[in-house]
């Protein structure tokens, strides 16, 4: 079955309100050309900075949510809602990605699993986990086209965790993600060219444009890749979208004729 897949990467300010109108300009403009499926990238809310994330934390029913709710269903298309700062009952806050579907129903959430804490010589210093708490488990949710597998940006450097979505049925990967100006140039293609390689799937990598007036710099680079590690479309840094249509089926004939997962042997692993 076909799927016309959009990805927004757009600039991302530290007006939570600019941006919400920003996505939503963007739903309505893709939906309008067809889009069954569009996503939005990491932490679309508010700039990408951990001080910040409590300041703009939203619970699961709080206005972004409820906002990007009433767009899917007025538009009938499925939402993968980027990421936002989400607080839970109890205070904590995660990096959540929530999924809407053609009636605005939420169906899924993904709590970023694993905290991006680096410190590279010359490069980037961030730390996650000085204010977010991680999330426990893989996530692939059910739509009229297939499993679908969702996680997030530092999430899809770990193999492991690719494959687990894909062992539970996930034929397409999406990735709301924002790397930086050290490891995007390095890394970003590489990485989504390797795991829809690996596990025989298209990937999607939905980013934040660069936005030069903030601490942290999004490479941008939306990218869609096919299941035998094509590259379909990628943007630049500057703010944009896409919109492609997609044979999940094509996932089923590589598989068929590579059978890479019928011949792994993980009684030796």
């Amino acid at each position: 079955m076909d799927l016309r897949i959009a990805a927004v990467q757009m600039m991302v300010t530290d007006d939570k309100n600019k941006n919400l109108k920003t996505a939503a300009r963007a739903i309505a403009r893709l939906a309008g050309q067809g889009a069954d499926l569009i996503v939005l990238p990491e932490m679309f809310l508010c700039p990408y900075q951990t001080d910040l994330f409590h300041t703009y934390a939203e619970s699961a029913d709080g206005q972004a949510v409820q906002l990007l709710s009433s767009l899917a269903a007025r538009h009938q298309v499925w939402l993968v809602a980027g990421s936002i700062p989400e607080r839970d009952t109890a205070g904590l806050v995660y990096n959540t990605s929530f999924v809407l579907d053609r009636s605005g129903h939420p169906v899924a959430h993904h709590r970023k699993a694993h905290l991006f804490d680096v410190d590279i010589k010359g490069g980037q210093y961030f730390k996650e986990s000085d204010t977010l708490a991680p999330g426990q488990t893989a996530t692939v949710f059910a739509t009229e086209f297939g499993p679908i597998g969702l996680c997030i940006c530092y999430d899809f450097r770990f193999p492991e965790l690719a494959r687990r979505m894909v062992l539970d049925g996930a034929k397409l990967i999406l990735v709301p993600g924002a790397f930086n100006q050290t490891t995007g140039p390095a890394h970003w293609e590489v990485l989504f060219r390797s795991r829809a390689i690996d596990n025989q799937v298209f990937t999607l990598g939905c980013a934040p444009a660069r936005n030069p007036d903030t601490t942290y710099q999004s490479w941008g680079h939306s990218i869609l890749a096919g299941p035998w590690g094509n590259v379909i479309r990628q943007l630049s840094q500057s703010p944009g979208s896409f919109l492609e249509t997609i044979d999940l089926g094509l996932v089923d004939k590589v598989r068929r004729e590579l059978p890479l997962l019928l011949h792994r042997r993980p009684e030796i692993y």
